[in-house]
Protein backbone atom coordinates (compact mmCIF):
# COMPACT_ATOMS: atom_id res chain seq x y z
CA UNK A 1 0.00 0.00 0.00
CA UNK A 2 2.91 2.29 0.84
CA UNK A 3 3.66 2.19 -3.49
CA UNK A 4 -0.03 3.96 -3.86
CA UNK A 5 0.29 6.56 -6.37
CA UNK A 6 -3.04 8.27 -4.64
CA UNK A 7 -3.18 12.04 -4.81
CA UNK A 8 0.12 12.20 -7.37
CA UNK A 9 -1.25 14.61 -10.27
CA UNK A 10 0.82 16.32 -13.31
CA UNK A 11 0.36 19.35 -13.81
CA UNK A 12 2.69 20.14 -16.55
CA UNK A 13 4.04 18.13 -19.86
CA UNK A 14 8.01 18.29 -18.17
CA UNK A 15 6.29 16.73 -14.72
CA UNK A 16 4.54 13.45 -16.52
CA UNK A 17 8.14 13.36 -18.38
CA UNK A 18 10.36 12.90 -15.46
CA UNK A 19 12.62 10.21 -15.25
CA UNK A 20 10.78 8.82 -12.22
CA UNK A 21 7.35 10.05 -12.04
CA UNK A 22 6.19 8.19 -8.97
CA UNK A 23 6.80 10.24 -5.66
CA UNK A 24 8.59 6.79 -3.89
CA UNK A 25 10.48 5.88 -6.88
CA UNK A 26 12.69 9.36 -6.03
CA UNK A 27 12.92 8.28 -2.48
CA UNK A 28 14.10 4.64 -2.93
CA UNK A 29 16.58 6.27 -5.44
CA UNK A 30 17.70 8.87 -3.27
CA UNK A 31 18.11 6.23 -0.52
CA UNK A 32 20.13 3.94 -2.65
CA UNK A 33 22.72 6.80 -4.00
CA UNK A 34 22.89 8.06 -0.01
CA UNK A 35 23.68 4.21 0.90
CA UNK A 36 25.86 3.69 -2.11
CA UNK A 37 27.34 7.08 -1.37
CA UNK A 38 28.08 7.20 2.22
CA UNK A 39 27.10 4.00 4.29
CA UNK A 40 29.07 1.04 1.78
CA UNK A 41 32.28 3.15 2.03
CA UNK A 42 31.85 3.42 5.97
CA UNK A 43 31.07 -0.23 6.05
CA UNK A 44 32.75 -2.12 3.74
CA UNK A 45 36.23 -3.98 3.73
CA UNK A 46 38.95 -3.63 1.25
CA UNK A 47 38.14 -6.91 -0.47
CA UNK A 48 34.56 -6.21 -0.79
CA UNK A 49 36.02 -2.87 -2.40
CA UNK A 50 38.48 -5.02 -4.75
CA UNK A 51 36.55 -8.30 -5.40
CA UNK A 52 33.09 -7.50 -5.80
CA UNK A 53 31.59 -3.64 -5.90
CA UNK A 54 34.45 -2.46 -8.26
CA UNK A 55 34.14 -5.03 -10.89
CA UNK A 56 30.34 -5.01 -10.33
CA UNK A 57 30.00 -0.88 -11.10
CA UNK A 58 32.73 -1.96 -13.85
CA UNK A 59 30.89 -4.45 -16.07
CA UNK A 60 27.28 -2.55 -15.13
CA UNK A 61 29.08 0.12 -17.19
CA UNK A 62 29.95 -1.93 -19.97
CA UNK A 63 26.64 -3.73 -20.03
CA UNK A 64 25.05 -0.44 -20.29
CA UNK A 65 27.01 0.13 -23.35
CA UNK A 66 26.37 -2.92 -24.86
CA UNK A 67 22.64 -2.91 -24.09
CA UNK A 68 22.38 0.89 -26.15
CA UNK A 69 23.30 -0.80 -28.80
CA UNK A 70 21.63 -5.00 -28.97
CA UNK A 71 19.03 -3.78 -26.32
CA UNK A 72 17.61 -0.45 -27.78
CA UNK A 73 18.74 -0.59 -31.40
CA UNK A 74 18.81 -4.00 -31.76
CA UNK A 75 22.46 -4.60 -33.10
CA UNK A 76 24.12 -7.69 -32.15
CA UNK A 77 27.98 -7.39 -31.16
CA UNK A 78 30.25 -9.96 -30.20
CA UNK A 79 33.15 -7.62 -30.34
CA UNK A 80 32.56 -5.43 -27.30
CA UNK A 81 35.49 -6.50 -25.30
CA UNK A 82 38.13 -5.12 -28.26
CA UNK A 83 35.93 -1.61 -27.86
CA UNK A 84 36.84 -2.22 -23.98
CA UNK A 85 40.40 -2.80 -25.39
CA UNK A 86 40.35 0.12 -27.54
CA UNK A 87 39.58 2.18 -24.61
CA UNK A 88 41.94 1.17 -21.91
CA UNK A 89 45.04 0.95 -24.11
CA UNK A 90 44.31 4.31 -25.67
CA UNK A 91 43.73 6.09 -22.17
CA UNK A 92 47.04 4.60 -21.13
CA UNK A 93 48.73 5.87 -24.82
CA UNK A 94 47.58 9.28 -23.56
CA UNK A 95 48.67 9.98 -20.29
CA UNK A 96 52.00 7.77 -21.31
CA UNK A 97 52.47 9.89 -24.38
CA UNK A 98 51.56 13.53 -23.01
CA UNK A 99 53.29 14.34 -19.71
CA UNK A 100 50.58 15.85 -17.21
CA UNK A 101 47.34 14.19 -18.84
CA UNK A 102 44.64 14.02 -16.43
CA UNK A 103 43.38 11.02 -15.76
CA UNK A 104 39.08 12.35 -16.46
CA UNK A 105 40.50 13.20 -19.84
CA UNK A 106 42.69 10.06 -20.60
CA UNK A 107 39.36 8.17 -19.92
CA UNK A 108 37.00 10.73 -22.44
CA UNK A 109 40.04 10.25 -24.77
CA UNK A 110 40.07 6.52 -24.52
CA UNK A 111 36.40 6.55 -25.19
CA UNK A 112 36.02 8.82 -27.97
CA UNK A 113 38.73 6.50 -29.90
CA UNK A 114 36.94 3.45 -28.91
CA UNK A 115 33.91 5.82 -30.54
CA UNK A 116 35.63 6.67 -33.64
CA UNK A 117 36.46 2.45 -33.50
CA UNK A 118 33.26 1.33 -33.01
CA UNK A 119 31.84 3.78 -36.05
CA UNK A 120 34.31 2.08 -38.54
CA UNK A 121 33.26 -0.98 -37.49
CA UNK A 122 29.63 -0.09 -37.31
CA UNK A 123 29.73 0.17 -40.66
CA UNK A 124 28.68 -3.14 -41.92
CA UNK A 125 25.51 -2.75 -40.16
CA UNK A 126 23.96 -0.82 -42.74
CA UNK A 127 24.11 -3.49 -45.09
CA UNK A 128 24.24 -7.18 -43.14
CA UNK A 129 22.04 -7.65 -40.05
CA UNK A 130 21.59 -10.43 -37.62
CA UNK A 131 24.38 -13.31 -37.50
CA UNK A 132 26.22 -11.31 -40.01
CA UNK A 133 26.63 -8.85 -38.45
CA UNK A 134 27.51 -10.55 -35.38
CA UNK A 135 30.25 -12.47 -37.58
CA UNK A 136 31.42 -9.08 -38.35
CA UNK A 137 31.39 -7.55 -35.15
CA UNK A 138 33.63 -10.47 -34.00
CA UNK A 139 36.10 -9.15 -36.91
CA UNK A 140 36.98 -6.30 -34.22
CA UNK A 141 38.03 -8.58 -31.67
CA UNK A 142 40.52 -10.83 -33.40
CA UNK A 143 41.61 -7.77 -35.29
CA UNK A 144 42.13 -6.20 -31.60
CA UNK A 145 43.96 -8.85 -30.66
CA UNK A 146 46.05 -8.87 -33.28
CA UNK A 147 47.27 -5.13 -33.20
CA UNK A 148 47.94 -5.27 -29.60
CA UNK A 149 50.24 -8.04 -29.56
CA UNK A 150 51.63 -7.29 -32.48
CA UNK A 151 51.86 -3.46 -32.61
CA UNK A 152 54.73 -2.50 -30.41
CA UNK A 153 53.57 1.15 -30.50
CA UNK A 154 50.54 -0.03 -28.50
CA UNK A 155 51.98 -1.06 -25.73
CA UNK A 156 54.68 1.69 -25.88
CA UNK A 157 57.20 -0.88 -26.70
CA UNK A 158 57.08 -3.02 -23.62
CA UNK A 159 58.63 -6.59 -24.24
CA UNK A 160 56.19 -8.46 -22.15
CA UNK A 161 52.87 -6.89 -23.92
CA UNK A 162 51.92 -5.92 -20.44
CA UNK A 163 51.22 -2.14 -19.18
CA UNK A 164 50.50 -0.61 -16.16
CA UNK A 165 48.66 2.74 -15.07
CA UNK A 166 49.86 5.68 -13.65
CA UNK A 167 49.07 6.50 -10.23
CA UNK A 168 45.32 7.62 -10.39
CA UNK A 169 44.53 11.30 -9.53
CA UNK A 170 41.67 14.13 -10.26
CA UNK A 171 42.36 17.10 -9.57
CA UNK A 172 44.59 16.76 -7.02
CA UNK A 173 42.66 14.31 -5.15
CA UNK A 174 44.78 11.03 -5.05
CA UNK A 175 42.78 8.19 -5.49
CA UNK A 176 44.74 5.27 -3.85
CA UNK A 177 42.25 3.13 -1.76
CA UNK A 178 39.79 0.45 -2.60
CA UNK A 179 36.94 3.22 -1.15
CA UNK A 180 37.96 5.67 -3.56
CA UNK A 181 38.56 3.60 -6.49
CA UNK A 182 35.05 2.63 -5.64
CA UNK A 183 34.02 6.07 -5.67
CA UNK A 184 35.56 7.12 -8.88
CA UNK A 185 33.43 3.67 -10.59
CA UNK A 186 30.25 4.61 -8.62
CA UNK A 187 30.55 8.79 -9.95
CA UNK A 188 30.75 7.85 -13.69
CA UNK A 189 28.26 5.37 -13.68
CA UNK A 190 25.84 7.60 -12.04
CA UNK A 191 26.98 10.16 -14.74
CA UNK A 192 26.77 7.69 -17.64
CA UNK A 193 23.85 5.95 -16.85
CA UNK A 194 21.55 9.17 -16.02
CA UNK A 195 23.27 10.30 -19.59
CA UNK A 196 22.01 6.95 -21.32
CA UNK A 197 18.90 7.06 -19.81
CA UNK A 198 17.62 10.68 -21.03
CA UNK A 199 18.68 9.76 -24.50
CA UNK A 200 17.12 6.61 -25.07
CA UNK A 201 13.84 8.64 -24.04
CA UNK A 202 14.62 11.52 -26.29
CA UNK A 203 13.71 11.38 -30.45
CA UNK A 204 17.66 9.63 -30.89
CA UNK A 205 16.37 6.55 -28.52
CA UNK A 206 13.45 6.09 -30.42
CA UNK A 207 14.76 6.02 -33.69
CA UNK A 208 17.07 3.31 -32.21
CA UNK A 209 13.76 1.75 -30.89
CA UNK A 210 12.06 1.81 -34.55
CA UNK A 211 15.52 0.82 -35.75
CA UNK A 212 15.33 -2.33 -33.70
CA UNK A 213 11.02 -3.53 -33.91
CA UNK A 214 10.98 -3.34 -38.07
CA UNK A 215 14.21 -0.95 -39.79
CA UNK A 216 12.11 -1.07 -43.39
CA UNK A 217 9.09 0.43 -41.63
CA UNK A 218 11.43 3.08 -39.66
CA UNK A 219 13.00 4.09 -42.88
CA UNK A 220 9.59 4.58 -44.46
CA UNK A 221 8.70 7.20 -42.08
CA UNK A 222 11.63 9.03 -42.59
CA UNK A 223 14.07 7.72 -40.00
CA UNK A 224 17.54 7.60 -41.75
CA UNK A 225 18.88 3.96 -40.70
CA UNK A 226 22.57 5.49 -41.62
CA UNK A 227 22.04 7.75 -38.94
CA UNK A 228 20.28 5.89 -36.33
CA UNK A 229 22.63 2.68 -36.23
CA UNK A 230 26.00 4.56 -36.31
CA UNK A 231 24.64 6.40 -33.47
CA UNK A 232 24.04 3.53 -31.51
CA UNK A 233 27.14 2.00 -32.20
CA UNK A 234 28.97 5.44 -31.47
CA UNK A 235 27.16 5.92 -27.87
CA UNK A 236 27.62 2.16 -27.25
CA UNK A 237 31.54 2.56 -27.98
CA UNK A 238 32.30 5.25 -25.88
CA UNK A 239 30.71 3.93 -22.73
CA UNK A 240 32.24 0.73 -23.10
CA UNK A 241 35.46 2.63 -24.32
CA UNK A 242 35.71 4.23 -20.74
CA UNK A 243 34.38 1.09 -18.97
CA UNK A 244 37.73 -0.87 -20.51
CA UNK A 245 39.65 2.07 -19.21
CA UNK A 246 37.97 1.58 -15.90
CA UNK A 247 39.02 -1.99 -15.85
CA UNK A 248 42.86 -2.11 -16.93
CA UNK A 249 43.33 1.51 -14.85
CA UNK A 250 41.01 1.20 -11.41
CA UNK A 251 40.41 -2.59 -11.29
CA UNK A 252 43.77 -3.94 -13.15
CA UNK A 253 46.21 -1.75 -12.37
CA UNK A 254 48.28 -3.56 -14.84
CA UNK A 255 47.02 -5.96 -17.61
CA UNK A 256 48.03 -7.54 -20.92
CA UNK A 257 45.66 -8.37 -24.06
CA UNK A 258 44.33 -11.44 -22.85
CA UNK A 259 42.06 -9.19 -20.14
CA UNK A 260 39.63 -8.08 -22.68
CA UNK A 261 39.39 -11.46 -24.78
CA UNK A 262 36.57 -13.15 -26.07
CA UNK A 263 34.91 -14.36 -22.94
CA UNK A 264 34.53 -11.07 -21.80
CA UNK A 265 32.49 -10.09 -25.15
CA UNK A 266 30.41 -13.36 -24.60
CA UNK A 267 30.08 -11.94 -20.68
CA UNK A 268 28.75 -9.38 -21.28
CA UNK A 269 26.44 -10.45 -23.94
CA UNK A 270 25.04 -12.64 -21.10
CA UNK A 271 24.68 -9.72 -18.93
CA UNK A 272 22.29 -7.72 -21.24
CA UNK A 273 20.15 -10.80 -22.22
CA UNK A 274 20.03 -11.95 -18.11
CA UNK A 275 19.22 -8.63 -16.70
CA UNK A 276 16.99 -7.37 -19.96
CA UNK A 277 17.77 -6.25 -23.09
CA UNK A 278 16.13 -2.95 -23.57
CA UNK A 279 16.96 -1.82 -19.77
CA UNK A 280 19.10 0.55 -17.94
CA UNK A 281 18.43 -0.79 -14.63
CA UNK A 282 18.59 -4.52 -16.62
CA UNK A 283 22.34 -3.85 -17.05
CA UNK A 284 23.23 -3.51 -13.50
CA UNK A 285 20.65 -6.53 -12.45
CA UNK A 286 23.05 -8.81 -15.25
CA UNK A 287 26.03 -7.68 -13.77
CA UNK A 288 25.31 -8.12 -10.12
CA UNK A 289 24.20 -11.97 -11.29
CA UNK A 290 27.45 -12.76 -13.42
CA UNK A 291 29.77 -11.50 -10.35
CA UNK A 292 27.67 -12.37 -6.92
CA UNK A 293 26.60 -15.75 -8.43
CA UNK A 294 29.73 -17.90 -8.37
CA UNK A 295 30.60 -16.43 -5.40
CA UNK A 296 27.48 -17.41 -3.67
CA UNK A 297 27.99 -20.72 -5.47
CA UNK A 298 31.61 -20.98 -4.12
CA UNK A 299 30.63 -20.49 -1.03
CA UNK A 300 27.74 -23.02 -0.42
CA UNK A 301 30.10 -26.22 -0.39
CA UNK A 302 31.54 -24.12 2.65
CA UNK A 303 28.59 -23.37 4.31
CA UNK A 304 26.97 -26.55 4.13
CA UNK A 305 30.24 -28.51 5.70
CA UNK A 306 31.29 -30.04 2.39
CA UNK A 307 34.76 -31.47 1.74
CA UNK A 308 35.23 -31.09 -1.94
CA UNK A 309 38.35 -29.98 -3.31
CA UNK A 310 39.37 -26.87 -5.05
CA UNK A 311 39.16 -28.07 -8.40
CA UNK A 312 35.89 -30.37 -8.01
CA UNK A 313 34.25 -26.66 -6.60
CA UNK A 314 35.09 -24.76 -9.42
CA UNK A 315 33.84 -27.55 -11.56
CA UNK A 316 30.51 -27.96 -9.89
CA UNK A 317 30.54 -24.20 -9.98
CA UNK A 318 30.65 -24.21 -13.81
CA UNK A 319 28.04 -26.34 -14.33
CA UNK A 320 25.46 -25.06 -11.84
CA UNK A 321 26.27 -21.81 -13.07
CA UNK A 322 25.32 -22.76 -16.92
CA UNK A 323 22.25 -24.87 -15.75
CA UNK A 324 20.54 -21.63 -13.94
CA UNK A 325 21.79 -19.74 -16.88
CA UNK A 326 19.29 -21.79 -19.22
CA UNK A 327 17.01 -22.28 -16.67
CA UNK A 328 16.38 -19.14 -16.20
CA UNK A 329 16.40 -17.91 -20.05
CA UNK A 330 13.82 -20.57 -20.17
CA UNK A 331 11.70 -19.31 -16.91
CA UNK A 332 11.81 -15.30 -17.82
CA UNK A 333 12.96 -14.57 -21.37
CA UNK A 334 12.83 -11.01 -20.97
CA UNK A 335 15.43 -10.67 -18.20
CA UNK A 336 15.69 -9.82 -14.45
CA UNK A 337 14.43 -6.17 -15.20
CA UNK A 338 10.91 -8.24 -16.71
CA UNK A 339 10.65 -9.03 -13.04
CA UNK A 340 11.56 -5.90 -11.25
CA UNK A 341 8.95 -4.61 -13.75
CA UNK A 342 6.41 -6.86 -12.95
CA UNK A 343 6.43 -6.07 -9.20
CA UNK A 344 6.93 -2.57 -9.35
CA UNK A 345 3.22 -3.27 -11.35
CA UNK A 346 1.97 -5.42 -8.62
CA UNK A 347 2.13 -2.90 -5.93
CA UNK A 348 0.76 0.00 -7.75
CA UNK A 349 -2.31 -1.78 -7.81
CA UNK A 350 -1.85 -3.97 -4.38
CA UNK A 351 -4.20 -5.07 -2.70
CA UNK A 352 -6.52 -5.42 -5.84
CA UNK A 353 -5.86 -8.58 -8.17
CA UNK A 354 -3.79 -7.64 -11.20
Amino acid sequence: MFYRENGQFKTSYSADQQIFAVTQDRIAIGLILAVAFVVVPMVASDYFFQAILIPLLIMSLGALGLNILVGYCGQISLGTAAFMAVGAYAAYNLQARFDGMPLLLALIGGGLIAMVFGVVFGLPSLRIRGLYLAVATLAAQFFVDWITTRADWVTNNSSSGSVSAKALAIAGWQIDTPMEKYLLCLGILCVLGLAAKNLVRSSVGREWMAMRDMDVAAAVIGIRPVYAKLSAFAVSSFIVGIAGALWGFVHLGAWEPAAFSLDRSLQLLFMVIIGGLGSIMGSIFGAAFFILLPLLLNQVPHWLGLPISTATATYLEHMIFGALIVFFLIVEPHGLAKLWSTARQKLRVWPFPH
